[in-house]
């Protein structure tokens, strides 16, 4: 993940979420401390995160419309889950992950 394309996720994350994130709260949901989280985040908008904070975050951009469910997640284009359900689980997934977003923010 490059600096822009997490800027432009935390855009994104906000309008999932029905509000804009500040850096600081995008520190929180990379795990960074309150002292000094916003301003790394910051940095990392240029340079980019860390590999782990980038695979948490790829987790946490499902939350978005703009970003795909990830593989291992994806559990609703299987044989047993009928063709006109899909749309809808999907939805509900998307749902709960912003639900676990807003839980990670306070």
């Amino acid at each position: 993940m490059t600096g822009p394309e997490l800027k432009k996720l935390r855009k994104h994350l906000g309008e999932a979420l029905g509000r804009e994130l500040t850096a600081a709260d995008m520190a929180k949901l990379c795990g960074l401390p309150a002292a000094g989280g916003a301003e790394k985040l910051r940095k990392w908008e240029v340079t980019g995160p860390t590999p782990k904070v980038a695979a948490l975050l790829r987790v946490l951009a499902m939350a978005s419309e703009h970003y795909p469910i990830l593989e291992k997640f994806d559990v609703f284009d299987r044989h047993d889950v009928p063709v006109k359900d899909r749309a809808a689980r999907r939805q509900a997934f998307r749902e709960q992950m912003r639900d676990d977003v807003r839980k990670r923010l306070g």
